[in-house]
Parts: structure tokens; sequence; C-alpha cells
């Protein structure tokens, strides 16, 4: 089983009066989803299930990862997301069929960095120190754990950690 955990990309702050809700991604971020969901589609790390926080700026995030992944898949906007802490994400994955072998989140901060932190017992040194570092806006965690019961999941390999900054030094997706 595969959970890939992204953190949406980069919001506005330019119209002060706009509820944290109602950001929506500004250039920047959505230059970023863009060149993520070309990553994802490179690698072949297509989910079969996503769960997106209701916020704009995830929705939004979601909508231009869609174009690269297309393929029939179920999407599921969940306004538990926006706002929730580690437990809230654990009993959302806990929640997922058994029989779906690759799961998305696309949430917020500070949860979905805690939660991959919690997950990650293992990967590749760098992953491993990256994901410990920060976990900027936009960034995707990629865990892999043994097949099994999703409500089971509490301890997984780090596959990768991709930050959007690195594949626009590489030209997208490398």
């Amino acid at each position: 089983m595969r959970l890939l955990l992204l953190r949406h990309a980069k919001s506005s702050w330019g119209n002060p009066s706009l509820q944290d809700f109602a950001r929506p991604l500004n250039e920047r971020g959505r230059g970023a989803a863009d060149l993520i969901g070309r990553f994802l589609a490179a690698r072949g790390l297509i989910p079969e299930m996503i769960f997106c926080s209701t916020a704009r700026r995830t929705r939004e995030t979601l909508a231009l990862l869609m174009p690269h992944l297309a393929q029939d898949m179920d999407i599921r906007l969940d306004g538990r997301l926006y706002g929730a802490d580690v437990g809230g994400y654990k009993a959302l994955v806990a929640d997922v069929p058994d029989r779906v072998e690759t799961v998305m989140v696309i949430g917020h901060n500070p949860a979905i960095e805690d939660y991959a932190r919690q997950l990650a017992v293992d990967g590749a040194p760098a992953d491993l120190t990256a994901l410990h570092g920060k976990y900027p806006t936009g960034a995707l965690a990629v865990l892999s754990a043994p097949a099994g019961a999703w409500r089971h999941l509490t301890r997984a390999h780090l596959e990768l950690f991709q930050v959007p900054r690195d594949l626009t030094h590489t030209g997208g997706a490398a």
C-alpha cells in the first residue's frame, strides 16, 4: 500500500480581507501544482482514491493535478481535513477500503507534516533529513507499507520526499 501526502501549493496573501479558508493559490503555487502533477504522472504515482480538504487552496491544487492523473478515481472533498490534527488524518486513512492500494491526501500543515514524520520510520537518509527539516507548500511525501489494512498503518517506508523547487531545477518531472 502507498500513501501520498501532499501539502497544498503556495497560496496568496494578496487579499487580507479573505478568510484563511478562502485563500486561492498564487501564481507560484499554480506552477508548483502543475509540476507536482507532471511528477506524479512521470513516476506512475497515480492514486485510486484522493482525500482533499475543502479549503480553496487545496481544491485548486487538486484541480491542477487532475490533467496529469487522467484516470477514474474516487475523489472525496473532506472538510475535516481543514484544521485537523494528526488524529484526524489517521482516522480518515483508517477508513480507506483495504482493496485500495494507493491513496493521496491533500491537506495542510502542521498535521500533514506531523503525520508524515510519524509514519516514516525508514527511507533514504537525504529524504528523511529533508522531511524532518521543512515541509514546504507543494511538498509530497510518498510512503509505502506492506499490504494490509489501512486502519493498521502506523509505520511506513519513505520512498521519496519531493518539493516543487527541486523540480524546477531539474526541468520538471525528472
